[in-house]
């Protein structure tokens, strides 16, 4: 009973904070990823690995911009002759830049697609819990904000009517 009542309690907090399981990345690792390209043979394979470690780090960062960066790379990136490892890997982290921007039916396309590819991918998996997590709570909040502009209406109204008689 009480881990019940442990687990609502944690649901209740996550609901108002958010909180969901993809990890964040601080913009030393970004600067640390950029540098690392810099220092890259563009003509290397190693270069399509630093780019990938590059878009992974920026989709996963708390800056809005680093973010939209990370969600340019990756679409140009998979417009190219990649393998299904590759547009898999690819993929998933456009499905997260999304989430992390709050385009959650956009992301949950993409991870859709991830899982089109490989259906029991843990994190895609994840992934998409969360982002239908968030749907939902963002339809709740919605209704909630409707009932209350309703209620503030019918309020007015009923006011107004008093006040006539």
């Amino acid at each position: 009973m009480e881990a019940k009542i442990g687990k609502f309690f944690e649901s209740v907090g996550n609901f108002f904070t958010g909180g969901d399981v993809i990890p964040w990345c601080d913009r030393d690792i970004i600067a640390g990823c950029e540098r690392e390209i810099s220092e890259t043979d563009r003509s290397s394979e190693n270069m399509s690995e630093s780019l990938m470690r590059l878009s992974w780090a920026l989709v996963h960062s708390r800056q809005a911009e680093d973010v939209q960066r990370g969600i340019a790379m990756l679409e140009a990136s998979l417009g190219n002759n990649i393998t299904t490892l590759q547009r898999r890997e690819g993929l998933y982290l456009l499905a997260v830049g999304y989430y992390r921007s709050g385009d959650y039916s956009r992301s949950r396309q993409l991870v859709e697609q991830c899982l089109e590819v490989q259906p029991d991918w843990r994190q895609a998996l994840t992934l998409k819990k969360a982002v239908e997590d968030r749907i939902a709570k963002d339809g709740v909040i919605g209704i909630g904000i409707a009932a209350t502009a309703v209620g503030l209406v019918v309020g007015g109204v009923a006011a107004a009517l008093v006040r006539k008689k």
